[in-house]
């Protein structure tokens, strides 16, 4: 499958340009607590392909320690009701559609 044929794992939009997403965080790999509930195998092979504004609204949401210890798949990403919601909300949007930053 092409980078222009890829789907975005949360929305399912077909996007061109997905971003790889961590599921557990990069900066939280020495962590003890981290290090002691994942393998390296499962820190480093958890990932998503996510469209740039589901990315940005997870990482806008959930802070790093939030993803690593509570949030670090799929399903438990979508159980969370901001999430939840946006991503509801954008997956009817078109490809390329950008919605505006709230800050």
């Amino acid at each position: 499958m092409g980078q222009s044929e890829r789907v975005c794992e949360l929305c399912g939009r077909r996007e061109s340009g997905l971003t790889k997403h961590h599921l557990i965080p990069r900066t939280r790999h020495r962590n003890k607590r981290v290090k002691k509930l994942f393998s390296r195998d499962e820190m480093t092979g958890r990932v998503l392909w996510l469209c740039r504004p589901c990315h940005h609204h997870i990482h806008r949401v959930l802070d790093e320690k939030q993803l690593a210890l509570e949030y670090n798949t799929r399903d438990r990403l979508l159980a969370h009701p901001e999430i939840k919601q946006f991503v509801d909300w954008l997956a009817d949007k078109p490809a390329g559609f950008k919605p505006r930053s709230s800050r």
